[in-house]
């Protein structure tokens, strides 16, 4: 039996977003990041050395590294795609070929979130109330209208910025991750002579998380997408309907036979790792390991866990419905990855359109006074940071006022700031955008259930324009181990090989694309007239190099960062050789 739906819309309600809006909106999101600047560190910089080294025909396609050294994650997919973008895109720089495929499935992860929180909305236990004269709003338009208002949650969700826009296996996580998202939601309404659609965009979305590192999870989905669909079809479908009966149970089997697919490939590829990380082993450790996650889950998926929070209060009596089901099981799975492993963001970033869709049913269900607070926050919140960013970028270009240009000073010093003219209007042009938007939010519009989720995803995107182009030299000096390089190139013979100790595989791939030196391990006969070495791995030096060898030449301190030094070495004599003997 149906349960009363909360949500009570007008059809005046679900009026269309403007296409060309919603699309400038996300061109607006997506491109700034990507264009313009270098690699950062950590993973962003070892990733794509990893992408040159594989496109290089240097690496193993089945166990990519660099130089001996494994990164992070044990993902195969996202390295592919860089390595193969690079071979298709010779004439392009390795570091902007290589985020072509991670745009691609940026703009994937949007387009999969919309379309799957449309067919959701399409559920019959989805729908609003029916009024008694007519007037409620129409399948099709509220559907849309939802659709509309999770992809404004997730463009709004703070965590999505600077991890979207890097060319990591977190990216392709997320990307596979909502096309496995949409592949189920979308199952109940596509007949049976065009189930191929829904079933191809499961198993690519299946195999490609468990192929970027996480299998796990891509076992955890294909489970849970089996069960909610196996509840629906027992307590959800129209049981007057035998068709619809019929399909469930195909697509049960469907869901159950590509997940063992899955399974099978990562066993086959050996890409099952134990990653179980608990927060602290004593209690002092593990209160502070709970705390930052805490302070993590508040901030990375804000504004969407408070709107979702309501959506599971308000829809209570629906939590069996595929609509709420379906995005909750995918975010549980995403936040308990995120409490038990160690790389809690990026775990966490899987959550972001899972809890879009979620958050996006709790618009039908607020008040208004809700939504004006939402809208007030919003506009102090974002409209404070753009003119932090304005203050410090001025203070910048002319010393005025002057304590953020000594801040800038001090935190980034030998940084010279520079003027451009595109990044200067693209600014412009947004912070004006943003002010049209809060005067035409501020104006007497006729209701829309998005309108209260257009501040927080434009404040959002402006925050992030303005960041992208204002600010972006002094991240790129910031962030990039570019300058770290380029004063060890400046010190070694051109053309000269130089070996390497203790660096780890972000300082090694910018050696590389920055410097480019060619790099080489240490090893205890010397091979390179340089060695380079991390001040950190100083005191196990002696265990793998003859120190004789060698003789030092200068500390190389990273201008930002006053713990990253290196240590350059020089070789003054090679190990003596036995003296040849007469004949």
């Amino acid at each position: 039996m149906n349960k009363p739906s909360p949500a009570i819309i007008a059809q005046s309600a679900v009026r269309r977003l403007p296409r060309l809006a919603l699309l400038l909106f996300c061109a607006a999101y997506v491109l700034p990041g990507f264009l313009g600047r270098g690699p950062w560190k950590n993973e962003d910089i070892a990733a794509f050395g990893v992408m040159r080294e594989l496109a290089s025909m240097a690496g193993n396609w089945l166990r990519p590294q660099l130089l001996g050294q494994f990164t992070e994650f044990d993902a195969l997919a996202p390295y592919w795609l860089g390595a193969v973008a690079i071979k298709i895109f010779p004439f392009l720089d390795p570091a902007l070929a290589v985020r072509i495929p991670f745009v691609t499935l940026l703009v994937l992860t949007m387009l999969a979130t919309w379309y799957a929180v449309y067919y959701l909305a399409r559920s019959p236990q989805a729908q609003p109330v029916a009024f008694a004269f007519g007037g409620e709003a129409s399948p099709v338009d509220y559907a849309r209208a939802i659709a509309d208002t999770a992809l404004l949650a997730l463009i709004a969700s703070l965590g999505l910025a600077q991890l979207s826009h890097e060319t990591t296996p977190a990216l392709a996580q997320l990307g596979f991750t909502a096309l496995a998202f949409y592949a189920m939601a979308a199952s109940p309404y596509r007949p049976a002579t065009k189930i191929l659609g829904p079933a191809f965009g499961l198993l690519i979305g299946l195999a490609g998380l468990a192929l970027s590192g996480a299998p796990t999870l891509a076992l955890l989905f294909g489970v849970g997408g089996a069960l909610v669909e196996w509840t629906h079809m027992r307590w959800g479908a129209d049981q007057s309907d035998p068709a619809a009966r019929q399909q469930s149970w195909h697509w049960v089997l469907l869901i159950t036979g590509i997940t063992l697919l899955v399974v099978l490939l990562a066993y086959g590829l050996n890409l099952w790792r134990w990653r179980i990380h608990l927060p602290g082993t004593d209690a002092q450790s593990a209160l502070k390991d709970w705390r930052s996650l805490g302070r993590l889950l508040l901030w990375f998926t804000w504004p969407a866990w408070p709107l979702a929070m309501w959506t599971l209060f308000r829809w209570r009596r629906q939590l069996a419905s595929r609509h709420v089901a379906l995005p909750l099981w995918f975010a549980a799975m995403a936040v308990a990855a995120t409490l038990t492993t160690t790389a809690s963001d990026r775990s966490l970033l899987l959550s972001l359109p899972p809890l879009a869709a979620l958050a996006a049913f709790a618009l039908p269900t607020l008040k208004r006074s809700v939504a004006s607070l939402i809208d007030w926050f919003t506009l102090l919140f974002f409209t404070g940071c753009g003119v932090v960013i304005w203050v410090v970028w001025i203070a910048m270009q002319t010393g005025v006022p002057r304590q953020p240009a000594a801040n800038v000073a001090k935190l980034a010093p030998g940084f010279e700031p520079s003027f451009s003219w595109l990044a200067f209007l693209a600014a412009l042009l947004a912070t004006l955008a943003w002010a049209w938007l809060v005067k035409w939010r501020a104006g007497a519009q006729r209701a829309a259930i998005w309108k209260s989720l257009v501040l927080p995803a434009g404040g959002a995107t402006l925050c992030w324009l303005l960041l992208m182009t204002l600010w972006l030299p002094l991240l790129d000096y910031a962030r990039s181990l570019a300058p770290l390089s380029r004063q060890i190139a400046h010190l070694v013979d051109k053309n000269a090989c130089v070996e390497i100790y203790g660096l780890g595989s972000a300082q090694a791939a910018a050696l590389q694309y920055h410097g480019g030196l060619e790099l080489r391990q240490a090893g205890p006969k010397a091979s390179c007239p340089y060695l380079i070495v991390d001040v950190e791995a100083q005191s196990k030096l002696s265990g793998t190099v003859n120190l004789p060898d060698w003789a030092f030449q200068a500390t190389v301190r990273r201008p930002t960062d006053k713990t990253e030094n290196v240590l350059l070495f020089k070789r003054v004599s090679l190990s003596p050789s036995p003296p040849k003997t007469s004949p």
